[in-house]
């Protein structure tokens, strides 16, 4: 079979009878900061662990022209803090890139600091629907008391958190793991985590998380592509638990940051049917579409 490429992806969703796709986890920042971002992409840095190639290394108006050319209806602007201070202006800039370009959802970021719980309440006023966290990169634990009331406030808002707290690429003692994240959990179990790239290289135990809470979600980000298969291949064994959590796992790409066509995803989640009957088209037109959709919702909402 034909790889899948770029230009195919329209036709693709359109055979699943999809009005598009929805993808919670795409990266937009202020240029200075995804520069950073990919130069330490480009040395290979310590959280990164192995060479990894940015494929859509394009100013801003090309990789939304892009989504759209491809039909990505509702996209995120995903974006972390690793030090204080910044958190605030990373959530203005993604507020202001959403009111200017609908379908992006309104994104926000937030950091254990002085002023945390206004920051993101702040947020939500404005009108963010999605958050993000990336214990790894920021190096703070997720149970740190000065969360508490922000999780809690998150969890009563029913707003959904991306969080990369798994080990994937390189393991963080202390900020990373499923212990972290279920902390959170205890106190909090109507909270919306969506687990960055299925909580990879912990699945089972990221999706012993999902079992035991119900709004637990999980992102496909990067998984079964054959650059993660290489370095954090998901256990075939698990692949049936997957496929009977089809309402909580939604598509997530890590565009633009990423050493592979957009398509590749698209093509390693289609052919995973090949080892798991049940993740099928019904299968991908739920990650793909409507569990996205029930999360974050479509451009004319």
């Amino acid at each position: 079979m034909e790889p899948l490429v770029d230009g195919d992806v329209t036709a693709w969703w359109q055979r699943l009878e999809l009005p598009g796709l929805i993808d919670i986890h795409t990266h937009f920042m202020p240029d200075r900061m995804l520069r950073r971002v990919w130069a330490h992409f480009d040395e290979a840095g310590p959280l990164i662990g192995r060479p990894w190639p940015i494929e859509y290394r394009w100013n801003q108006e090309s990789r939304l022209a892009h989504l759209r050319q491809m039909g990505v209806h509702r996209f995120t602007a995903l974006s972390y803090a690793h030090r204080p201070g910044m958190a605030a202006d990373l959530t203005d800039f993604a507020l202001n890139l959403s009111a200017a370009e609908p379908d992006c959802v309104p994104s926000a970021t937030f950091f254990p600091e002085d002023g945390v719980l206004d920051q993101v309440r702040s947020a939500l006023e404005r009108g963010a629907r999605v958050f993000k966290i990336h214990a790894q990169v920021s190096g703070f634990d997720l149970r740190e008391p000065a969360l508490d009331e922000v999780w809690g406030l998150l969890a009563d808002a029913a707003v959904p958190v991306v969080v990369h707290v798994g080990s994937a690429p390189v393991a963080r003692m202390g900020f990373t793991g499923p212990d972290a994240l279920e902390g959170v959990l205890h106190r909090h179990p109507t909270l919306t985590a969506v687990v960055a790239h299925l909580g990879a290289p912990e699945y089972a135990e990221f999706l012993d998380l999902a079992d035991r809470y119900r709004r637990v979600h999980l992102d496909t980000t990067m998984v079964f592509t054959d650059f993660f298969e290489d370095a954090a291949p998901f256990p075939p064994d698990l692949l049936p638990r997957l496929a009977a959590m089809s309402d909580r796992v939604v598509l997530g790409s890590d565009f633009p940051n990423i050493p592979h066509p957009y398509a590749h995803q698209l093509e390693a989640l289609e052919r995973l049917r090949e080892r798991e009957p049940r993740l099928d088209d019904d299968w991908l037109r739920a990650v793909c579409w409507f569990n996205g959709h029930r999360l974050i919702g479509d451009r004319s909402e």
